[in-house]
């Protein structure tokens, strides 16, 4: 299949903007031509590639192509840097990442911050939980990200990053209202805990795992704030809002000042990360890589 380039970057502008009418904007051609460039591929592909819904998203045959599509922009990109021809650059080259939450509010944003001036890119990053990143992934909305799984997606490699620890919190207000003044994990059935959003399973597993029973049990759920951004779910166990899991980036300091209580020291919870890119070879994404690669190796603990 010869799908043009400004078709392929009609696409992902589309899928990226949300519309017709914002990618023609991003483009600077008409909301006609974008629709006659996608219905082009279409003709080509002999599939449906988009859904015509607000936001635009991709069929399963789309997902193929769009993922195609951001790796010849990534060539492109690449080509475009060799060359060091002016002429050639239309703007900042752009490369899509998916992170978790606790990496990027810890770490991660370290890595992209020691990128050589050299490496002249601005990056699209989507926030998802270490175990979904890989679907943004396989959809080839991104092209890397920090997963908790280490098996590669298909067309990607993968490789160890290294452990991130969690310590199970809360605050000393909140240890003598709902514990009794006995910070221990046995105390906390059926007592204020808070989540990052309705998939985070991480206090549930934690508490299974040191009483040996469910969180929530028939008759006694535990009442949940679900707090979705990594700085605010960590401020609302400080605040005693509920007990939670936070990454030793965002509590050791707290508990060796007594601002936050450790309430199973000896029961850290070890969520190991993986960097997955695009098998593809690539100077900008290796670059990356190796970024991500050098502040894993000094913020994390070893895999």
């Amino acid at each position: 299949m010869r799908f043009q380039m400004d078709h392929l970057h009609a696409l992902v502008a589309v899928l990226e903007e949300g519309t017709f009418e914002a990618a023609a904007r991003r483009l600077r051609v008409t909301a006609s031509a974008v629709s006659q460039r996608i219905k082009a591929m279409e003709q080509i592909a002999g599939q449906v590639l988009v859904q015509r819904v607000t936001p635009v998203t991709t069929t399963a045959a789309g997902d193929v192509v769009l993922r195609y599509a951001r790796q010849m922009q990534l060539l492109e990109a690449d080509t475009t840097r060799a060359l060091d021809d002016d002429l050639l650059h239309s703007g900042k080259r752009s490369i899509a990442l998916a992170v978790n939450a606790d990496s990027l509010a810890t770490w991660f944003l370290e890595a992209l911050a020691a990128l050589p001036p050299r490496v002249d890119v601005v990056f699209t990053i989507s926030r998802e939980d270490q175990e979904h990143t890989t679907n943004l992934l396989r959809a080839g909305t991104v092209m890397a990200a920090v997963t908790s799984t280490p098996e590669p997606v298909q067309g990607c490699r993968s490789e160890k990053l290294g452990i991130m620890r969690y310590r199970a919190v809360c605050s000393p207000g909140f240890r003598d209202r709902w514990l009794g003044g006995i910070a221990a994990p046995w105390r906390l059935a059926g007592v204020p805990v808070v989540n990052f959003d309705r998939r985070d399973l991480l206090q549930d597993d934690f508490f299974r795992r040191a009483v040996g029973q469910d969180l929530d049990t028939p008759g006694q759920a535990a009442p949940r704030h679900f707090i979705p951004t990594s700085a605010d779910f960590a401020r609302a166990v400080a605040l005693g809002l509920g007990w939670g899991l936070l990454p030793e980036q965002q509590c050791l300091a707290e508990i060796a000042r007594g601002d936050l209580v450790e309430l199973a020291p000896a029961q850290p919870v070890d969520v190991p990360l993986y960097w997955q890119r695009w098998n593809l070879d690539s100077e900008l994404l290796d670059d990356v890589t190796d970024a991500v690669r050098s502040a894993a190796a000094t913020r994390l603990h070893a895999l």
